[in-house]
């Protein structure tokens, strides 16, 4: 299938338009403080891997991400 994205002008909300082979759906996500992290591209097309839309989605910057510490032990 195929992803598109979509970013509104004030960068807080976010529409997703995926094709599956056989019809479209459309997702939408509105952030209630902060702003996705854009690409910024000449070309106006990026290619971005899953991860990386799983964290654009999270609202993380995908640019540059960053390791969690979890504790292997907790009491």
């Amino acid at each position: 299938g195929a992803l598109f994205a979509f970013r509104g002008k004030r960068g807080d909300l976010i529409k997703l338009l995926w094709f599956d082979g056989q019809g479209l759906c459309l997702f939408s996500k509105r952030m209630d403080r902060g702003r996705f992290v854009w690409p910024v591209t000449a070309t106006g097309t990026v290619a971005l891997t899953s991860a990386q839309v799983s964290m654009l989605l999270e609202g993380i910057d995908w640019r540059r991400p960053e390791r969690t510490w979890s504790p292997t032990l907790a009491g």
